[in-house]
C-alpha cells in the first residue's frame, strides 16, 4: 500500500525547531524594519500564549493530569531544582552581571522563574515525561509567584522588590493557566460525548506548532524596537544565559538521581531546571517603570538563547540521561 505524503501539519511538527527559529528570525526582521508595529504586537502576546497553553493542556486527559499530581517524588525534584538549585546558581553569577539595574532585574525575573509552556514540547522531543511536567505547571507558577518578591529582595534590596507587584502574576495565572485549563477540560468532556467535540479537539491539537511559532514571532517582533542604545548591555548577558543552560543540564541530572527518578522523569527534571519562564514573565517585565524598560528586552534575549540551546538539549539530554539508566525507585514508593 502506498502511503500518502505528509501534510503541512505533519511537516511542521517534524521540523518544529526549524519553524521556531524561523519565526524568531522573522520577528526580529519585522521588529527592526517596522518598529512602530511593536506596541500593537505587545497586545497580542497574552492571547496567543493563552491559546498555545490551551492546546497544550488539551493534549493530556484530565484524569492523567490529576493522577500525575500524586507523583510526589517528581514534584519534589521539580521544586528543588527550580527553587533551591537555580537560585544558588543565579547567586553565583549575579555579582558578575552588568551593573545596570534594568539588566539585572531582567535577568533575575527570567532566570528565577521556571518555564510552564514550551518546556513541555522540548522535553517531549527528548523523551522526557511531558505529562508529569504538564501536571506540575500550575504548582510551579504559583510557587514562583509567591517566592519571586522574596528572591528579588535578597538579590537587590527592598527598593526593587517593591516595584514588582503580585498583580501581573495573578493575572498571568488566571489568563494563562486557569482559563486555558478549564477550557481544555470542557472540550475534553465534550469530545468524550459528541463526535463534533472530538472533531474540534482533533483540529485544535494540530495548531500546536503554528501557535508556538506565532508566540515567538510576536514576542520578538514587539521587543526588538526597544533595544535602542542598550544593545551592548543586553548582549553582555548572553554568555550568562548560555552558561546557565550548560550548568543546569548537569545540575538537573544530579537532582533527578538524588530523587531516584526513571529516565523520562529525569529528562523532564533537566528540562524544567534549564528552561525559564520568559514568555509568561514578559508581561511582568513590561509592567515595570519606563526607567527599567530594558528589562523586557533582557527577558526576550533569554528566549532567543534558550531556543537555540534547546536544539542542543533535544539531542544531548537523551545521551546525558540514557533510557537504560532508569533509577530504581525506593521500596514502597
Amino acid at each position: 500500500m502506498s502511503q500518502e505524503p505528509p501534510g503541512l501539519v505533519e511537516r511542521m511538527e517534524h521540523h518544529q525547531i526549524a519553524v521556531y527559529l524561523g519565526a524568531m528570525a522573522a520577528g526580529a526582521l519585522v521588529g527592526w524594519a517596522t518598529p512602530s508595529a511593536g506596541s500593537g504586537l505587545e497586545h497580542a502576546i497574552n492571547p496567543v500564549l493563552g491559546a498555545l497553553l490551551f492546546v497544550t493542556f488539551l493534549q493530556v486527559p484530565a484524569a492523567e493530569l490529576l493522577r500525575s499530581l500524586r507523583d510526589g517524588r517528581f514534584l519534589s525534584a521539580a521544586l528543588v531544582v527550580n527553587f533551591v538549585v537555580v537560585p544558588l546558581i543565579v547567586a553565583a553569577m549575579f555579582v558578575f552581571l552588568p551593573a545596570d539595574q534594568a539588566v539585572r532585574i531582567g535577568v533575575l525575573l527570567v532566570l528565577l522563574c521556571p518555564c510552564v509552556d514550551y518546556v513541555i514540547v522540548f522535553s517531549g522531543l527528548a523523551g522526557g515525561s511531558s505529562r508529569r511536567l504538564l501536571a506540575a505547571t500550575p504548582l510551579l507558577l504559583v510557587v514562583q509567584m509567591l517566592l519571586l518578591p522574596g528572591f528579588l529582595y535578597l538579590f537587590m534590596g527592598s527598593e526593587l522588590a517593591d516595584i514588582v507587584e503580585v498583580g501581573p502574576f495573578v493575572e498571568a495565572f488566571l489568563f494563562l493557566i486557569v482559563i486555558p485549563l478549564a477550557l481544555a477540560w470542557t472540550v475534553q468532556a465534550w469530545a468524550a460525548r459528541r463526535p463534533a467535540g472530538q472533531k474540534v479537539s482533533d483540529a485544535a491539537t494540530t495548531t500546536m506548532v503554528p501557535l508556538m511559532a506565532a508566540t515567538l514571532f510576536v514576542v520578538v517582533a514587539s521587543q526588538i524596537p526597544k533595544l535602542g542604545d542598550s544593545l551592548t548591555d543586553v548582549a553582555a548577558v548572553i554568555p550568562f544565559y548560555a552558561a546557565f543552560l550548560i550548568v543546569m543540564a548537569f545540575a538537573g541530572k544530579a537532582v533527578a538521581r538524588l530523587f531516584r527518578l526513571d529516565a523520562p522523569a529525569s529528562r523532564a527534571v533537566v528540562f524544567t531546571g534549564a528552561t525559564r519562564n520568559s514568555l509568561v514573565v514578559l508581561p511582568l517585565a513590561l509592567a515595570l517603570p519606563d526607567a527599567l524598560s530594558v528589562a523586557a528586552v533582557v527577558v526576550v534575549t533569554q528566549t532567543l538563547v534558550e531556543v537555540l540551546g534547546m536544539v542542543a538539549y533535544v539531542r544531548l539530554v537523551p545521551r546525558l540521561v540514557p533510557a537504560d539508566q532508569a533509577a530504581a525507585a525506593p521500596v514502597g514508593s
